[in-house]
């Protein structure tokens, strides 16, 4: 681990540079020192050479002369070998020198030779070999000569000495100089490694700090120690960490934002990938999705797409543009409208919008069929009139009698148009919520009994037993009478008017702590089932037939429900086919202390 760290590549960077110029420095100072050694030791025996040349050629004793270069060599160690012109030599006594070269070494060398023939000084080393007890001897040494005057003939003199001398010293050179460049590569690996830990140390808290700043945690702050490259580095460290906190609330935010939008938006919106998988969705498209899973009988999956759906989806990435489509699911109609999302060049997903327009089908049919209703409610009487007008224009009708009835169905039919037209504004009125209740208070019971008597002739003319069923303890409450009788007047009449022969009306008043309840019960011939959901709709008749007689003008029922709804009520109905009908408004009830 240590090497894959930046302490690691630091120091041993650095302790690979510093070795690489010791190993170079100390190459060049060893064959420095090992120049310097041979050039100090033939300087030496040069001088000594030249002293040895002084003595001989000075001292006018040779018995003292010889003695004293016996010393000088005794005391440097070195061999001095001393030849005359006649050949003769002489060969000093010193036992530190183990090192005996034949005199014919002297004559037979190419370099050693020159001082006989061209009389000039000379330095030469290698390996002279002579033989010892036998034996051949090889040996490094170093030999100078030079050419000496003696008494009465020239000659020469030649000091040698062994290089196993130069060699310890410059061994002894060597020694030092590696121990000085190991003790210069520990300094240098204490220096590196300290250097490389102070260096990296600020690295390592910034490390931890960007871990955490992973994290989630972008508060973080590194400490500014230096004003250098790394402080600078911290500076901007901690200046990214409150970008990214800005960034990150912002973003949060966004998202937050984006969530309740999507949350509250009353169409579903579905983003998809651009593998057809399901990345967001909002309530009412969850909704959707649930809807078209159980009509498919399908375990719904997050991932799952309706069929429909995804073909669209194939759509808009092949031709990159955006596609709409209608589709039925559970009884509710969906408009669809799916987008393409692009990501710089290419489409990366889709996101679809998700409409129920259920509710806009129903209106637009109710448009439809209150535009055909009223065609039809109006075409009766006005095809009457114009009949009856004509059968008077032409002298049709010839007794005072067929006149008269003329005129008078004429009259009702005038009426009948009047009454639909009035209702039709009032119950424009009342959607508008531009109804006037007069509120008062009023007492129940009698109300409830004046429109039963309001209602006995009808019935017996019928042979129907109208009757009522209304509460001892029912007192006054507040509401609009007129109105509340409009309501109560529409409901018997229209249980009068759908109830046979020997039939019964009830109506029952009940008082609650809350409210005020009203039941108009009949025994008539009921309503379709599927019928039920749709009776207070406008021009909605349960009698496809129109039977002229029993049928009204269809409105009467939706005015009611408006005028309950008014007083802060709600009407309701239940009815069995060939058993009959009740009808339930419940009005809040203020009551007189």
């Amino acid at each position: 681990m240590l090497w894959r760290s930046v302490v690691g590549k630091l120091w041993f960077t650095i302790l690979a540079l510093v070795s690489v110029v010791l190993s170079v420095l100390m190459v060049m100072l060893l064959q420095y020192f090992e120049k310097f050694h041979v050039n100090e030791a033939e300087s030496q025996l040069m001088n000594h050479a030249r002293m040895v040349a002084t003595i001989i050629e000075e001292y006018e004793s040779e018995e003292t002369a010889l003695s004293t270069i016996s010393k000088i060599a005794e005391s440097y160690e070195t061999k001095v070998v001393i030849i005359s012109e006649d050949e003769n030599h002489w060969y000093s006594a010193n036992d530190t020198v183990n090192v005996d070269l034949p005199v014919e070494i002297f004559y037979e060398d190419e370099i050693l030779s020159q001082v006989f023939e061209q009389g000039e000084q000379v330095v030469s080393q290698g390996d002279f070999p002579f033989y010892s007890n036998g034996v051949e001897v090889h040996t490094e040494v170093m030999i100078v000569g030079r050419p000496v005057q003696m008494t009465n003939e020239n000659g020469a003199v030649f000091l040698y000495q062994s290089l196993s001398a130069l060699e310890e010293t410059t061994g002894e050179t060597k020694r030092i100089i590696y121990f000085s460049a190991g003790i210069a590569i520990v300094l240098t690996t204490i220096f590196a490694f300290f250097l490389s830990s102070r260096v990296t140390a600020p690295l390592r808290k910034m490390r931890l700090a960007s871990m955490e700043v992973a994290e989630g945690k972008f508060d973080t702050k590194v400490p500014i120690l230096t004003h250098d490259e790394i402080g600078q580095l911290a500076i901007a460290f901690n200046r990214m960490g409150r970008e990214l906190n800005r960034n990150y609330v912002a973003l949060n935010q966004e998202k937050e934002q984006l969530s309740r939008i999507l949350s509250s938006m009353a169409d579903g919106v579905i983003t998809i990938d651009r593998k057809g998988t399901i990345v967001v969705t909002n309530p009412p498209a969850e909704r959707f999705l649930q809807a078209w899973y159980y009509d498919q009988g399908l375990d719904g999956k997050a991932e799952d797409l309706p069929k429909s759906i995804k073909k669209l989806f194939q759509q808009v990435v092949a031709i990159e543009k955006e596609q709409a489509m209608e589709i039925d699911i559970q009884g509710r109609s969906w408009a669809i409208i799916l987008s393409p999302l692009y990501d710089k060049t290419f489409v990366r997903g889709a996101v679809a919008v998700i409409r129920d327009i259920t509710e806009e089908r129903r209106l637009d049919k109710l448009r439809k069929d209150f535009i055909a209703n009223v065609s039809h409610e109006l075409r009766t009487p006005i095809s009457m009139l114009q009949g009856y007008s004509e059968a008077i224009i032409d002298d049709i009708a010839q007794t005072d009698e067929e006149k008269k009835e003329i005129a008078q169905i004429i009259y009702d039919e005038s009426l009948r148009m009047g009454r639909l037209v009035n209702e039709l504004l009032d119950l424009a009125r009342m959607e508008a919520g531009h109804i006037e209740l007069h509120v008062q208070m009023v007492n129940a019971k009698e109300l409830s009994e004046k429109i039963i008597r309001k209602f006995q002739g009808l019935a017996k003319e019928q042979g129907i037993a109208l009757s009522g069923e209304i509460a001892d303890f029912v007192k006054t409450a507040e509401l609009d009478p007129d109105r509340v009788e409009q309501v109560l007047t529409n409901l018997i009449h229209n249980a009068i008017r759908h109830t046979n022969k020997g039939g019964t009306v009830l109506l029952k008043v009940q008082p609650y702590e809350n409210y005020l309840r009203f039941d108009i019960q009949d025994s008539g011939s009921g309503i379709p089932e599927e019928d039920l959901p749709f009776v207070f709709e406008r021009f909605y008749k349960a009698d496809k037939a129109r039977t002229r007689g029993r049928s009204g003008t269809g409105l009467g029922l939706a005015i009611a429900k408006n005028i309950v709804e008014a007083h802060g009520g709600e009407i309701s109905v239940h009815s069995k086919v060939n058993e009959g009908t009740t009808f339930t408004f419940q009005i809040p009830r203020k009551t007189e202390e």
